[in-house]
């Protein structure tokens, strides 16, 4: 995961910088996310890719913890991967922050590109390991997404086993320190003038081994099993939105933090309205005689009441008005309505209402079609 981390600059696919606030790299994934969903370019291989790169890049820089790994990571750039076995293979590349090697600097370094210890001789398999992140798709109405919702998830995960509590060893028995490494993890490879730490082949890094495991979940001290989260949707989120649950992931190792769960919202379309941005839509039929001299015309609105829309003289079929405020609520923003009026002909009509037809088209005594015939014969 480091090595793809020096490799790929996510503050660059995600168009922020280093110095963007968590609120800046949230609103550019959000606006990437919209602008290459795979549900807004269907059929579309290179979006679909694009919609990956840019949901790998605000996994990690949307992850505080993450995110002060992956700038270490790139702090250290190519050192990282100059040993033996890894990217460059120059060991004279290797640049040691001689300031710091009385605070174990150099040995947190050597740790770092052996895969062993850090400062204190602390195995990094057998510390604290952070839990993995788990993802999971919720279904909502279009109406939910608009209003938001408080709902139940229901989750089959790994979680800590209930069994041994998550010590992974047997009811009335613990887990003992390995005798090869003394808890460490770790046995030291000299090679010469150093000495570099390789894992502990007696116990697998872990730094105890456990002689009765537990037999629900066999020593691992996670199982996997049915469970409820609640999830709290805020109002205006949008399809392929991910709501973050800090903690709800999978539990951690040797005493880590849980990780996170991220919750990708569907949102059904609805019969009448559609969406923009943080406005709502809906196409709307008037009359002839509505559009031709005007109408105060009843609006449906997604709470279900209707609203006052004022049609004015000679209102054109797919001209679009604004009823202010009726819009869906994105933070501190509300969004307006939006109606766009189909003028309906009539297919059937009777004699009585031709007639009246017919004598008032011949008050107008232009054609519409006019200046594009003449034009046309201009030319």
């Amino acid at each position: 995961m480091q090595r793809e981390w020096f490799e790929k600059d996510y503050y660059v696919t995600l168009g922020v910088t280093q110095r963007s606030t968590d609120k800046e790299i949230t609103k550019a994934y959000r606006k990437l996310a919209r602008q290459f969903h795979p549900d807004a370019n269907p059929n579309n291989a290179s979006a679909e890719e694009k919609f990956k790169e840019i949901a790998g890049a605000y996994d990690v820089l949307g992850d505080e913890t993450k995110r002060k790994e992956y700038d270490e990571v790139r702090r250290l750039g190519p050192s990282a991967y100059g040993a033996p076995g890894g990217r460059g293979g120059d060991p004279s590349s290797v640049r040691f922050d001689t300031g710091n090697m009385a605070d174990g600097g150099i040995s947190d370094l050597l740790g770092q590109m052996f895969g062993g210890r850090g400062r204190g001789g602390q195995s990094r398999q057998n510390g604290p390991q952070r839990g993995a992140d788990l993802e999971a798709s919720l279904t909502i109405g279009f109406a939910d997404a608009v209003n938001g919702l408080t709902t139940t998830l229901h989750l089959t995960s790994e979680a800590q086993c209930s069994t041994c509590s998550g010590s992974g060893a047997r009811v009335g028995t613990s887990a003992q320190r390995c005798s090869q490494c003394k808890g460490r993890g770790v046995v030291d490879d000299n090679q010469g003038m150093f000495a570099f730490p390789t894992p502990c082949q007696r116990c697998n890094g872990r730094g105890n081994i456990i002689e009765h495991p537990c037999s629900m979940c066999r020593g691992s001290g996670v199982e996997m099993r049915p469970r409820d989260v609640n999830v709290r949707i805020p109002s205006g989120v949008s399809a392929g939105q991910r709501i973050r649950l800090k903690g709800r992931g999978a539990p951690g190792r040797n005493g880590g933090p849980h990780g996170d769960l991220f919750v990708i919202c569907q949102v059904t379309p609805h019969q009448l309205f559609g969406r923009e941005g943080a406005h709502l839509a809906i196409r709307l039929p008037i009359t002839f005689s509505e559009a031709a001299i005007g109408a105060d015309i009843d609006v449906p609105t997604l709470g279900g009441e209707t609203v006052k829309l004022r049609l004015k003289t000679g209102t054109q079929s797919g001209s679009r008005h604004r009823v202010k405020g009726k819009g869906i609520t994105v933070g501190k923003t509300i969004g307006d309505l939006i109606v766009t009026v189909d003028v309906v002909v009539p297919s059937e009509m009777t004699k009585e209402q031709k007639k009246a037809i017919e004598e008032m088209s011949q008050s107008f005594t232009k054609s519409p079609r006019e200046n594009l015939l003449n034009n046309s014969n201009r030319s």
